[in-house]
């Protein structure tokens, strides 16, 4: 597993906890942190990201309102109120890039959550990304359209390489009428 994403799942871990019972002392979160990452820079990006979500927790609670039809907060489970809070989080107050940050928490669902939680933390951080101004996915969309269009991939960093992380994206089957 890369390493920040491992920050980001006990970042997560901090977060369910805080949701379930009264938060703890920021010095017991950051030793739970050093206890499961054995690096100084993870600690501080799991504790970053906690701290962020603490800090922003009603604009982001507001902003998957928003976008969750049919949902309240207090009706999705824990696991995917939490892992919506960090991928919104990563979203409108990081550097993360959008599909990275919806890619990871999707993959967080699929560990943690129920049979249909990436698919539903996809589809809620999806409609978020594509509707709030303040996500800048022009970047990202840019690059791949133009490579799409010259028939080519965008050039290969120098380095080790790196996966490619994209959300998944699920279509529904529609059926027409009169067809068996």
């Amino acid at each position: 597993m890369p390493r920040r994403s491992l920050a980001r799942e006990a970042a997560f871990q901090v977060l369910y906890k805080d949701d379930l019972n009264p938060p703890s002392a920021p010095a017991v979160d950051v030793a739970y942190l050093r206890e499961r990452l054995d690096e100084d820079d993870l600690v501080e990006f799991a504790t970053q990201l906690v701290a962020g979500v603490r800090n922003h927790r009603e604009k982001i609670d507001a902003s998957i309102g928003r976008v969750a039809e049919n949902w309240s907060l207090d009706r999705m489970p824990p696991t995917d109120r939490n892992l919506l809070r960090l991928g919104v989080y990563e979203l409108l107050h990081t550097d993360t890039p959008p599909k990275a940050a919806v890619n990871e928490a999707i993959e967080l669902a699929k560990r943690f959550g129920g049979a249909q939680s990436g698919q539903f933390i996809n589809g809620i951080l999806d409609r978020l990304m594509h509707t709030d101004p303040n996500i800048d996915t022009a970047a990202e969309d840019t690059d791949e359209e133009d490579a799409a269009a010259e028939g080519t991939l965008p050039e290969a960093p120098t380095g080790s390489p790196q996966p490619v992380e994209r959300p998944i994206r699920i279509k529904r089957k529609t059926e027409t009428p009169g067809s068996d």
